[in-house]
């Protein structure tokens, strides 16, 4: 019998509530495969399964919260065979219901009685969320025509189509009231796991100018050349640059557990993405080190869009190897970031701005990014974490290798 338990969705993550289940008893589960969707205080994230087996049970309750490590269902091994159960027996299908909520959701709203499977959760859309804040609906004064009592879009629209007063007899502040309060648990997860960081990590951090002109210009030689769905981001060179410098200096990537450091083959670049709503949600870009840069470019706009639709998947919350954050155009000229654990590095790329800048005994005025990298101090030293970002410069000045 195989043990489904609720995975860790991050350092900063110990409990998560059931919003639906994707799988029934008696369904064949293959490895990658979504069977749940969890609430975190960041976002809804689609649960995968990383063993194969036959769903025996379903256990964890929709809406009810656990902690990280709950066992939420049973399978099968291959050739296993169900236990018999007696008059009373619980192995029966639970309703999959709840769909996944945005990650701009409240926290909590009462019950419909319709709903008696998720006391305390109301059960609403991703896109009925979404379409409720944007026509300014009041999802408490609408009443769930989907399973469960589900608000639907379709109910929003009905709502929203309907005359002022029907619509208006509850204050619209209530909803952003609610929004406010989500986006205040966040901030407080986030500064705990930041805390924590700093009390048990020791940083040190070192940092490099770069010039960008040969990558810029490379990159629009490039994309002079490809239709405008397939044109490159400056993002994504300095992303896969920083894949391609972490095989040389494996130290930085992997992670610091039970007292000493993994290092892990695979190259997962956690990405920080920004939320509209405010909070940060670091997502991985999965073996970013493998992909020529129109794949790279292509997950990269694909992850910004699920995470600030709040629609994400748990290897892409779990297995992050390294985090880089890019503060772009609107950011300041350099950041030291605090590293995530397990992880133990982190590189951050400031403003690109044009600055003076000597070379072959004259002065130029370059575009250049001040590259910064935080590291543990017990993986790694000062030394190798600027050899590190010497080997990133050099491979921003040869652009087109990094091209496959």
């Amino acid at each position: 019998m195989i043990e489904f338990k609720l995975p860790a969705l991050g350092s900063d993550m110990d409990e998560g509530t059931l919003l639906e289940w994707k799988v029934g008893v008696g369904d064949t589960v293959k490895k990658g495969q979504v069977v749940a969707i969890v609430d975190t205080t960041k976002a809804a994230v689609d649960i995968e399964s990383w063993q194969e087996g036959t769903v025996h049970e379903l256990i964890a309750e929709i809406g009810k919260k656990m902690p990280v490590g709950t066992v939420m269902a049973l399978l099968l091994e291959a050739g296993e065979t169900a236990p018999k159960v007696g008059a009373g027996g619980t192995a029966k299908p639970v309703p999959t219901a709840a769909p996944a909520i945005a990650a701009a959701a409240p926290v909590a709203a009462p019950a419909p009685a319709a709903a008696p499977a998720a006391p305390g959760r109301r059960m609403i859309s991703p896109a009925a969320r979404k379409h409720a804040e944007e026509k300014g609906v009041d999802l408490d004064s609408i009443t769930g025509t989907g399973p469960h009592g589900a608000v639907t879009l379709e109910d929003v629209e009905k709502t929203a189509a309907a005359p002022p007063a029907a619509a208006a007899e509850k204050p619209a502040a209530k909803a952003g009231d609610q929004q406010a309060a989500r986006a205040a648990d966040m901030r407080k997860t986030i500064a705990a796991a930041m805390s924590r960081s700093k009390r048990e990590i020791p940083h040190y951090y070192v940092a490099e100018d770069i010039p960008l002109a040969k990558a810029l210009a490379w990159l629009q030689s490039a994309n002079a050349q490809r239709p405008m769905a397939e044109r490159l981001l400056p993002a994504a060179l300095l992303l896969k640059a920083v894949a391609m410098a972490l095989k040389r200096y494996p130290e930085l990537n992997g992670y610091w557990r039970d007292g000493g450091f993994i290092p892990v083959a695979a190259i997962n670049l956690g990405v920080a993405i920004s939320l509209r709503q405010g909070g940060l949600i670091a997502p991985a870009l999965l073996n970013a080190d493998d992909k020529p840069l129109t794949l790279l470019m292509q997950e990269l706009t694909d992850l910004v869009k699920r995470t600030r639709a709040g629609s994400l998947r748990s290897s892409e919350m779990n297995e992050a190897t390294i985090t880089v954050t890019n503060l772009g155009d609107q950011g300041s000229n350099s950041v030291f970031g605090v590293i995530t654990p397990p992880q133990v590095a982190l590189v951050g790329f400031g403003r690109v701005a044009e600055r003076p800048w000597a070379e072959a005994g004259g002065l130029k005025v370059l575009p250049v990014v001040t590259a910064s990298l935080s590291a543990d101090h017990r993986v790694s030293d000062g030394h190798r974490g600027a050899l590190f970002l010497l080997e990133l410069n050099e491979l921003l000045q040869r652009p087109e290798e990094l091209e496959k």
